[in-house]
């Protein structure tokens, strides 16, 4: 089966970059993968296309070096399973807010045993390999996203799900769930953000999260983040068009477009 780059990286101690897909071009996410990307994630939770256009996404992500990853709608073990078999290599799951619903959703990534995932890996063969239903297990990985006080307030329990390999947050509904403004990391906010790293690395699990930019992504390595998401598609497209005509025009002073999810 082919490696899962985003292991890798973390495993030798550095951080792995992520970019993010929310709107349906295959061409655009294939140019992402060669863009230098340890993976790119298909978001079908707030991205414009439904289970179709994942599949072809990831067909697009892995022409390329990236490491395919899709984030789920739901905890939906149908939704999850297709898009294992499709050929993900990491499935970030929203809306954990305790450890049932985070062994829920681990269950449904894992074949038995270790899990409920049935068997019928379609592309997943293709893409990872003839050994992939052996090799699935250890290689997939399982993101649980915390975006809730009450997951903060349940984390413990949370990380110490057997199967789960990291955290990932959601910093813009944390913040609203924290009673603060999304779109900007307030001292509330990075100060969860660091409760979250520092719990999450004493359990021995990676901890990932999404950032509005650069900047952002920065702040979150400094709090020990194994895995940044500097924006997404849209974000990156609309913020390189707004600097072109701002350059064209001598408008240096322009204001930057507000940042999406």
């Amino acid at each position: 089966m082919r490696s899962n780059t985003v292991r890798g990286v973390i495993d030798t101690g550095d951080v792995a970059v992520n970019a993010w897909l929310s709107g349906d071009s295959a061409y655009v996410a294939e140019a992402v993968s060669h863009a230098g990307f340890d993976s790119v994630t298909v978001d079908l939770q707030h991205g414009m296309f439904g289970t179709d256009s994942a599949v072809r996404l990831l067909q697009a992500v892995s022409s390329g070096p990236a490491t395919p990853m899709a984030r789920c709608s739901s905890s939906d073990p149908a939704q999850i399973g297709k898009l294992l078999d499709a050929g993900a290599y990491g499935v970030i799951c929203p809306a954990i807010d305790d450890a049932d619903s985070c062994a829920d959703f681990v269950a449904s990534c894992r074949y038995p045993p270790h899990g409920r995932r049935s068997y019928g890996p379609a592309r997943g063969l293709l893409y990872g390999g003839a050994d992939y239903v052996t090799e699935a297990d250890r290689t997939v990985l399982t993101w649980a996203m915390v975006e809730s006080r009450q997951a903060l307030d349940n984390l413990d329990e949370i990380v110490n799900v057997d199967g789960l390999d990291g955290i990932y947050v959601g910093p813009n509904d944390l913040a609203l769930s924290l009673g603060e403004r999304p779109g900007q990391l307030s001292p509330t906010v990075l100060k969860a953000l660091h409760k979250v790293a520092d719990t999450v690395r004493g359990a021995g699990r990676y901890v990932g999260g999404f950032c509005a930019d650069e900047s952002e992504a920065l702040q979150l390595v400094e709090a020990g983040f194994h895995l940044v998401t500097p924006g997404n598609d849209i974000g990156l497209l609309r913020d390189a068009a707004t600097r072109r005509i701002a350059a064209v025009r001598g408008d240096v002073g322009a204001p930057r477009p507000a940042a999406g999810y």
